[in-house]
C-alpha cells in the first residue's frame, strides 16, 4: 500500500502545482473514516482507497480524481457524509464523490433491477463528470484484484461477469485500453478458469519451443526498415488469453488453428511514416486478405488510430502489425487520459462531449425500465465494428452483423422509423440486410412508414430496439386508452351519472397514477378495475355495472384457479391449448430467435430463425407465425441441442470430452460416430441443456479443451 508521502510524491512528479495539502487531508480522512473496518483479505479497509489512487496516478490523472479516489467510500460506509465533504474539500470533490458513491443501499426488486439502476444512475453521473468513470474503473480494477478472496463462487462469478459485461466494454469506450486488458483477463480467469488455465499452458509451451521467437521477429522487423532512414520503435507481445479465446469463439476454431497469436507494434514519428512503413512490409512480406485496416483514415469511436495488417513475416509466421506514431500510442494505451495530457491540462471534463454517451442517454429516455436500458446498452457496447458510408460519405460505425435498420436508426431516429427500403451500394436490397465493411447505404424513406414490430427480430443495436420497443409501447398505449375511455364512459352511463376528467382526477392518488391518462390506460389494460374507481367517487352507490364487473371478476378467479396449476406454455403468440412440437432439424433452444410453421395435423412447430428448412415455407407466409420464448416458463426444463464434433483420434480424447460436458452441467442423451479417419473422427453429440447461453458456455469450454479439433452447432 502506497504512504502517504509516497503518494503525493507520484502525483507531484506530473502535476507540479498539486495542492498537497488537500491531498494530505484527504489521506488522513479516509484512514480516519474506515478506521478498523477490514476487506475479505484482511487487510484494512483504507488500503483500497489508497490503492485506487495509485491506480489513477499512473495514468497521471489530476488532484481532485485523486482526492476522489481516496474519498469515494467514506459516504457509504462510514459516518461521513457528503456535506461534510463538501466542507473540507470543497463542491467539486463532493459532486465527484457523489458520482462515484456505490449504491447498495438501493431497496429493488432483484439482484438484476439492481445492477441495471446502478449503471443507470452511473451513467448520468458520468454525463456531468467523465472523471466519474476514471475513479469507478480504478475501484472496479482493484475489487478484481483482490476478487479471490471472496469465499462465496456465486458472488465472484456475479462481479467477474458484470466487469466483463459492463466494466471492461466502458473502458474500452474511452480508449483506456491497459486497463480493459487487465479487467478482461481477470475476469476470464474467474468465469472459465480451465479455459484460461489450458491457454496459458500452450502459450507457456508455445514460448519453450519457439525460443526467443519474439526478439528475432522484431530485430527481423527493425533490419527491414533502418535502411528506410526511419527514427523507428518495433515491440513485440503475445495476445492475452482473453483475446485469443474470444478470437477462439468468432472463428469456431481451436488454438491450433490460430495463426496470428502474436502482435508487433511499430512507432513512428508522423503519419506519412506510417505508411510508409506499410508500404516497407508489404514489399517485402506477402499479406493476408482481408487482415489490413485503416484506423488512422477512420478512427474507431473511442479514437484509436492505428494501421493494422497481418502478413506472413519472418521466419514464415503468420503475424499482426501495427503501425502508429508515439501520440497514437498513447491514446491507444491510456486513451482519455492521453488526450488530456496532450492538451496540457486545458480540457473538458463534461460527458456529454463524447458521442457515446449521448447514445447511452438516449437509449435511457427510450427504455421503459432499467434492466431493458441494461440489455440496449449491452447490445450497443459489447460488439467489434463494421464502418459503413451514408451518400454523403459521412462515417457510420456499427456492430458486426448490424442491418440497414440499425444503420438508419445510428443516423438518426427520425430516418429509422421512416425507412422502408434500402440501397446498398447501389442496390435495392431487403431492409433485413447484414452490413460489411466499406458498405455504402442509403436509406428509402415514406411519411406514412411508421416502425413494424417484426424489425426487433433482426436488428442487434440497442437504439435500433430502444426506439422500435418504445414506438410499439405507444401504439398499445394508445390501445389501451381508447379501451378505458369506452370502459369508462359505458361504467358513468349505466347509473346514470355524467362522465368527466375531473371526477377522475379525485382519485388518482388512491391509484397511485400520476395523470388521468395513466389511469384511464391502467383501466384499458386491465391493471385498475371500473369498480374500484367507482366505489371510491361514489362510495354509497351500488350500480347494475358495478354488480356485472364484479361477476366478470368471480368467474375470472375462478378460472384463475383451475388453471394455476397447469404447466406455462414456454412459447408466447400462440392461441392456449395450440400443438406445439420443436423441429428436429435445428433444435431451437431457449434464447434462439424462432419462428413458428403451421403444420397439418401437428400443430405448430418452432424452428430457429436462420434454419434452412425454412426456406421451404417462402411462398406460404400465411403459415408463418411471429413466437418468441416465454421468459416466465420454468427456467429448470432442460431441451435437446445437437453439436457436430471434430475429435483428434487419439487415447483419451472421448474421455476429455463427456468430462468437459459434464462438468458445465449438461448431460450426453445420444453420441454418434459419423466419420472416422487415422488422425480424426467426427461426433453427433446430443446434449441435454436449459438455454442457448447454457449451450454456448459449453461449447467454449469444449473449444478450450486439448484433443477436440471444432466444436459447431449442427443444422440437420
Amino acid at each position: 500500500m502506497l504512504r502517504q508521502f509516497e503518494l503525493v510524491e507520484k502525483v507531484r512528479s506530473y502535476d507540479p502545482n498539486v495542492d498537497e495539502e488537500a491531498l494530505d487531508r484527504a489521506y488522513v480522512f479516509a484512514v480516519k473514516m474506515h478506521g478498523a473496518q477490514t476487506r475479505a483479505s484482511g487487510d484494512p479497509y483504507y488500503s483500497h482507497p489508497v490503492e485506487v489512487a495509485g491506480i489513477l496516478t499512473e495514468y497521471k490523472l489530476d488532484s481532485a480524481s485523486i482526492i476522489t479516489a481516496l474519498l469515494h467510500d467514506t459516504v457509504e460506509d462510514t459516518a461521513a457524509s457528503i456535506e461534510d465533504i463538501k466542507i473540507m474539500f470543497g463542491d467539486e470533490i463532493a459532486e465527484l464523490v457523489e458520482g462515484v458513491t456505490k449504491l447498495n443501499k438501493l431497496q429493488l426488486q432483484s439482484d438484476k433491477t439492481k445492477q441495471a439502476e446502478n449503471f443507470r444512475k452511473l451513467l448520468l453521473a458520468i454525463s456531468e463528470d467523465i472523471r466519474v468513470l476514471l475513479v469507478k474503473l480504478a475501484d472496479r480494477v482493484h475489487n478484481m484484484r483482490t476478487l479471490k478472496f471472496h469465499k462465496k463462487e456465486e458472488k465472484r462469478k456475479r462481479i467477474a461477469k458484470e466487469t466483463l459485461e459492463i466494466y471492461a466494454p466502458l473502458a474500452e469506450r474511452i480508449g483506456m485500453q491497459e486497463m480493459k486488458n487487465e479487467l478482461e483477463e481477470l475476469s476470464f480467469r474467474e468465469l472459465y478458469p480451465e479455459a484460461y488455465s489450458s491457454i496459458c499452458a500452450r502459450l507457456s509451451f508455445l514460448r519453450e519451443q519457439g525460443g526467443d521467437l519474439v526478439s528475432r521477429i522484431i530485430n527481423q522487423l527493425k533490419d527491414d526498415l533502418k535502411n528506410e532512414g526511419l527514427e523507428i520503435e518495433v515491440t513485440g507481445r503475445e495476445k492475452s488469453p482473453y483475446s485469443i479465446f474470444r478470437k477462439m469463439q468468432r472463428q469456431n476454431s481451436t488454438f491450433e488453428q490460430l495463426c496470428d497469436i502474436m502482435a508487433f507494434r511499430v512507432i513512428v514519428p508522423s503519419v506519412a511514416d506510417c505508411y510508409h512503413v506499410l508500404g516497407v512490409i508489404h514489399t517485402k512480406y506477402s499479406m493476408v486478405p482481408g487482415r489490413y485496416k485503416d484506423y488512422i483514415s477512420t478512427p474507431k469511436p473511442n479514437g484509436y488510430k492505428s494501421l493494422h495488417t497481418g502478413v506472413i513475416g519472418p521466419e514464415k509466421h503468420r503475424i499482426e502489425i501495427q503501425i502508429r506514431t508515439k501520440e497514437m500510442h498513447d491514446v491507444a494505451e491510456i486513451g482519455l487520459a492521453a488526450h488530456w495530457r496532450y492538451k496540457q491540462g486545458d480540457y473538458s471534463t463534461d460527458g456529454h462531449q463524447f458521442p457515446w454517451v449521448r447514445d447511452l442517454l438516449d437509449l435511457m429516455d427510450q427504455s421503459s425500465n432499467s434492466e431493458e436500458f441494461l440489455e440496449h446498452t449491452k447490445l450497443e457496447m459489447f460488439q467489434d465494428q463494421v464502418f459503413c458510408f451514408s451518400p454523403k460519405g459521412d462515417v457510420i460505425p456499427l456492430p458486426k452483423g448490424a442491418t440497414a435498420v440499425d444503420f438508419a436508426y445510428a443516423v438518426h431516429s427520425g430516418l429509422g422509423n421512416r425507412c422502408v427500403g434500402v440501397k446498398i451500394n447501389g442496390k435495392i436490397k431487403p431492409l433485413r440486410s447484414e452490413l460489411t465493411n466499406g458498405d455504402q447505404v442509403e436509406i428509402l424513406t415514406s411519411k406514412t412508414q411508421t416502425p413494424s414490430p417484426e424489425w426487433e427480430r433482426f436488428v442487434i443495436t440497442g437504439k435500433a430496439k430502444a426506439a422500435i420497443r418504445r414506438f410499439v409501447r405507444a401504439q398499445k398505449r394508445e390501445q389501451y386508452l381508447e379501451i378505458g375511455e369506452q370502459i369508462l364512459q359505458k361504467a358513468f352511463k349505466a347509473d346514470g351519472f355524467e362522465y368527466n376528467d375531473k371526477l377522475l382526477e379525485n382519485v388518482l392518488a388512491n391509484f397511485k397514477q400520476s395523470s388521468v391518462e395513466d389511469l384511464v390506460a391502467a383501466v384499458g389494460e386491465g391493471l385498475i378495475l371500473v369498480s374500484d374507481i367507482l366505489d371510491i367517487i361514489f362510495p354509497d352507490h351500488k350500480s347494475k355495472f358495478v354488480k356485472v364487473v364484479d361477476a366478470i371478476k368471480r368467474s375470472a378467479k375462478r378460472i384463475g384457479d383451475k388453471s394455476d396449476n397447469k404447466k406455462q406454455s414456454p412459447i408466447n403468440g400462440l392461441i392456449p391449448g395450440m400443438a406445439i412440437n420443436f423441429a428436429k432439424c435445428c433444435r431451437p433452444l431457449p434464447g434462439d430467435r424462432i419462428v413458428g410453421i403451421v403444420t397439418t395435423g401437428k400443430g405448430v412447430t418452432i424452428h430457429r430463425i436462420d434454419c434452412s428448412t425454412l426456406e421451404k415455407f417462402s411462398s406460404e407466409p400465411e403459415r408463418w407465425l411471429d413466437v418468441s420464448w416465454n421468459e416466465d416458463s420454468s427456467n429448470q426444463e432442460t431441451h435437446i441441442s445437437r453439436l457436430r464434433i471434430v475429435l483428434e483420434n487419439r487415447p483419451g480424447s472421448l474421455a476429455t470430452l463427456s468430462n468437459v460436458i459434464a462438468k458445465n452441467h449438461g448431460n450426453i442423451s445420444n453420441l454418434n460416430i459419423l466419420e472416422r479417419t487415422v488422425s480424426f473422427f467426427e461426433l453427433a453429440v446430443d446434449i441435454e441443456v436449459q438455454d442457448v447461453e447454457h449451450l454456448r458456455d459449453i461449447m467454449m469450454a469444449l473449444r478450450a479443451s486439448s484433443g477436440i479439433n471444432s466444436v459447431r452447432r449442427s443444422q440437420d
